[in-house]
């Protein structure tokens, strides 16, 4: 005759739902916790040819918003970037939708509310991203910012200022912008010249002899919402490059810079982080919204900041 021991079974019902349960849970977790939670991400880069004033210089990168809000009115994003104390603020496009989810009005709205909110903290630069072109509230948006104050550069530049010292800082228009702009090459072919600077090697610059615009300002940041240039900057001479768009992959596991693209390719390259290349250090964002329908994984929205540091 067999009995069996009271309990036993009844110990194994129990356990085996807790299994199957706890790493479902785990994951809901961890999804939330990498759409909900913003981060700040800092990166300090040294450069021997950058101006002693501007060591210690601090630039907050905000890109690919797409409309999304974290607080009341973006009040948690703000304060964020406020904590972060930068001398100016990048915004490397895409802080509208082109599926217009929210309406459009309200993608405005909400973009509108932000830049208002990041110009009491610091001056605020901004360059188009493809979904302001592709949603056609490039029409409404830019006159907006410029009304407040935002500094849009389409292959534009200007001199930052510090201690009496000068960098520039240039932003691309997106290549779904009008056909017939300028190409990445020639805009920073057209700085060297309008600078009086030479190149003299990959990201190495000295202004020439012959009475620069600018004496010193021969160190160069370049604004671009896409990520897929480090190269061509590089042979170019930008010291620089702060740009977004791959969302840093949407799933990051460990080992793995991010799995889809920007195009829905697999194991996409610099989705996020600083990559290098030369003299030249681009800084990708991971993006602080969503618009490809795949929720984020191991991969919170970020605002990234950059120090700059003079070495020798």
């Amino acid at each position: 005759m067999i009995t069996r021991k009271p309990g036993r079974r009844r110990r194994r019902r129990i356990g085996l739902p807790i299994a199957l349960i706890a790493p479902v849970l785990l994951i809901a977790a961890l999804l939330y916790d990498s759409n909900a939670r913003l981060v700040v991400t800092e990166y300090e880069l040294s450069y021997s040819n950058l101006p002693d004033s501007f060591d210690g210089y601090r630039i907050a990168v905000l890109s690919d918003t797409h409309a999304s809000e974290f607080g009341p009115e973006n009040a948690t994003l703000i304060s964020m970037v406020a904590a972060a104390k930068p001398d100016i603020i990048v915004i490397a496009g895409d802080v509208i939708d082109h599926d217009k989810r929210p309406p459009l009005d309200e993608q405005i709205r909400i973009a509108e509310t932000l830049a208002a909110g990041l110009l009491r903290i610091a001056p605020v630069y901004y360059i188009t991203g493809n979904h302001e072109w592709d949603s056609g509230g490039i029409r409404t948006l830019l006159p907006m910012l410029d009304g407040l104050g935002v500094r849009i550069l389409r292959n534009r530049y200007t001199l930052l200022e510090a201690g009496g010292e000068y960098v520039i800082l240039a932003g691309t228009d997106d290549p779904n912008g009008p056909a017939d702009m300028i190409k990445p090459a020639e805009f920073v072919e057209s700085i060297f010249e309008a600078e009086g600077i030479r190149a003299v090697g990959a990201a190495s610059h000295t202004a020439s002899a012959a009475g620069a615009a600018s004496p010193g300002a021969a160190f160069i940041i370049m604004l671009e919402h896409r990520n897929g240039n480090l190269q061509l900057y590089s042979e170019l001479g930008v010291d620089l490059v702060l740009c977004g768009h791959a969302h840093g992959g949407i799933i990051r596991l460990p080992f793995t810079e991010g799995l889809i693209g920007p195009q829905r390719e697999w194991f996409p390259k610099n989705t996020g982080g600083v990559s290098s290349m030369g003299g030249t250090n681009m800084v990708v964002s991971r993006g602080v919204g969503n618009h490809t329908g795949w929720p984020r994984f191991l991969n919170n929205p970020e605002v990234v900041v950059v120090e700059l540091r003079k070495c020798d």
